[in-house]
């Protein structure tokens, strides 16, 4: 089929059928929804596997928390993309800044003896912004390659401190790291691993703060549950020989594995033991950091700070591909001061990559102008709140959250408290026909909006949930 310029126009097996951007509302879709499920089965999608791929939702574009689809549904996303589109989609603002970018200079190498303008002024910007030990950043383009560039500094450090024994890395079980390969095996998650192994040395895990399912048999006699969990940390460092830790790796908050809040005790005295035994502690920010929690980074909640940070996803909420780690000074100093012999051999092609630097600065100025660390600390105290009204079905076994990152636990009954993972499915297909979008962790539903949502859009995603909970 044929169209003519002023009906349409194909791109490559896609029929457009409109050239201006529908207007705020309007749900009619612009391609045909076949012929992109029709090309898709030539791509190959993370996780991918048939049973959960048989009718992709296809989207065609948003607008604020919104999703529209080729097939004229409207969806409002209640997990922003995957945790990052904090800023909302469709943002001019942000969209302009790459264009801008681009036309100047989209991308230049940014190894060692060369640099570029945006990459400089977000590093400035970003000194001593998250915590102001961390002065000094190396630019990524994602989450992954952020933890498997801080795991690399972790052993590169003690190295040069002449400590080339401390190599292994504790994490926690339930914890999510990334999927490359020595991510992946950081990950405290077993199916991320049995298909890929044998697992990459050095990596080790226990049991994380887990207070709703954490073994009563690991607690002492008047011990809190936030120090027992830390305990199971120092006993690793001592069991493995100390002079072997080289760092701790833990998200503030763990995502993936069930959005699992820590009591409040836990990271000062995971903080402690990581500087009794000199191991370095890496704090996993990509999801919650720039306001998630409704601070601009979670571990301020528990008055921590890290040795070295890994970010990524609301950088720049998700419009570029960005991400890094922030360094304290001494591993900064540690690099600096290195013999040639003994380089940072590190890095990667997008490194610094400058039209995405020009977008993190663009959306950092959208994320301060507009308040949204402050306003996700409110509007999550407004979902948490109305998550935990629905604690009266007795398949709800846990609601938790911090800022705008909440979580519903499903279980079987709440005396046995077993997990229900098809009835956690069920309730997210359920509600997706409502034009509610959440995504399930296990067995816990995940809530993690654009902080830009509304009062009357938190209360909606509530009532959504509560009839599909009704309705079963």
């Amino acid at each position: 089929m044929c169209l003519d310029a002023d009906n349409g126009v194909r791109t490559g097996n896609f029929v457009r059928t409109a050239f201006l951007p529908s207007p705020k509302g309007n749900i009619m879709p612009a391609f045909d929804h076949q012929a992109v499920q029709t090309a898709d089965k030539y791509q190959l999608h993370p996780l991918q596997n048939p049973k959960t791929h048989t009718d992709p939702i296809a989207i065609e574009r948003g607008e604020g928390v919104y999703l529209y689809t080729t097939d004229g549904r409207k969806i409002l996303d209640a997990m922003a993309g995957l945790w990052n589109v904090s800023a909302g989609y469709g943002r001019e603002e942000l969209a302009k800044a790459a264009y801008e970018q681009m036309t100047k200079l989209a991308f230049t190498s940014n190894f060692a003896g060369m640099t570029n303008v945006p990459s400089s002024q977000l590093a400035e910007k970003l000194s001593g912004y998250a915590y102001p030990s961390l002065k000094t950043t190396f630019f990524t383009s994602g989450g992954s390659e952020s933890n498997d560039s801080a795991f690399k500094t972790a052993r590169y450090y003690w190295k040069r401190m002449g400590k080339g024994d401390k190599y292994k890395v504790i994490a926690r079980r339930n914890s999510y790291h990334g999927v490359t390969l020595a991510s992946t095996f950081a990950t405290g998650i077993e199916r991320y691993h049995k298909m890929f192994g044998p697992a990459v040395p050095g990596f080790l895990h226990v049991a994380p703060p887990y207070a709703y399912r954490f073994d009563p048999a690991l607690v002492h006699d008047g011990e809190s549950i936030g120090h027992a969990a830390a305990r199971q940390i120092e006993e690793a460092i001592v069991r493995e020989g100390v002079e072997t830790v080289a760092a701790v790796i833990a998200e503030p908050v763990q995502g993936v594995g069930g959005v699992i809040v820590p009591p409040e005790d836990y990271f000062p005295r995971l903080r402690a033991i990581c500087d009794q035994y000199e191991v370095l502690l890496i704090a996993d920010e990509v999801i919650t950091g720039w306001g998630r929690t409704g601070e601009w980074f979670a571990l301020k909640h528990f008055g921590v700070e890290p040795d070295i940070l890994s970010f990524a996803k609301a950088v720049t909420s998700g419009y570029q591909p960005l991400g890094g780690i922030q360094i304290n000074d001494a591993i900064r100093d540690a690099i600096e001061t290195a013999p040639e012999a003994d380089l940072w051999m590190h890095g990667y092609t997008y490194s610094g990559h400058a039209t995405a630097c020009a977008v993190g600065l663009a959306n950092l100025a959208i994320l301060e102008r507009e308040n949204l660390a402050a306003r996700s600390r409110e509007l999550g105290a407004r979902l948490l709140a109305g998550l935990q009204s629905l604690l009266e079905f007795s398949f709800v076994g846990e609601v938790r959250g911090l800022g705008l990152l909440c979580g519903v636990e499903i279980v079987t009954d709440k005396d046995s408290r077993q997990p229900d993972m098809a009835q956690a499915g069920k309730i997210a297909k359920l509600c997706l026909e409502r034009g509610l979008r959440t995504r399930v962790v296990g067995s816990t539903l995940a809530f993690s909006p654009p902080l830009i949502i509304t009062e009357e859009e938190i209360d909606w995603i509530i009532s959504t949930l509560g009839a599909v909970m009704d309705s079963l």
